[in-house]
């Protein structure tokens, strides 16, 4: 028990990420209000984000630059750098991320116009007439 505690702390930011992707996992499945398997689906997204962006980090790492030295040599090791490929997916996944979240509110609007609501259940009814 005394090894298990002070890993759970060290890893703090995976268990956000996996708290945060049940939170949104739970609220696209389980709840009825469109608008609320929208905000699940945001929350869901944001974990992903939150796991590859934990993934990239590199204590102590420094930018991939290389300086060299009069001898024209390195003057830093290469796997002192940090690597920024997965910060910069999730650069593009934040911009990808927006434009769904843009693209599902404009869909849930025309819903609530044409139904009236913008609950599953009676959305899904109202279709069945």
């Amino acid at each position: 028990m005394d090894e298990l505690f002070p890993f759970i702390i060290a890893k703090y930011n995976y268990w956000a990420s996996l708290i945060l992707l049940f939170i949104g996992l739970y609220g696209m499945i389980a709840k009825n209000n469109l608008m609320k398997k929208i905000i699940g689906m945001v929350i869901f997204q944001t974990a992903i984000l939150l796991f590859y962006v934990s993934i990239g980090v590199k204590r102590g790492g420094t930018i991939p630059i290389l300086e060299f030295g009069a001898d024209h040599q390195p003057l830093l090791d290469a796997t002192a750098y940090a690597n920024p490929l997965p910060h910069v997916l999730m650069l593009t996944a934040i911009v990808v991320g927006v434009g769904t979240l843009g693209v599902a509110l404009t869909i849930l609007q025309k819903i609530q116009r044409v139904h009236g609501t913008i609950e599953e259940d009676e959305v899904l009814e109202d279709l069945r007439q």
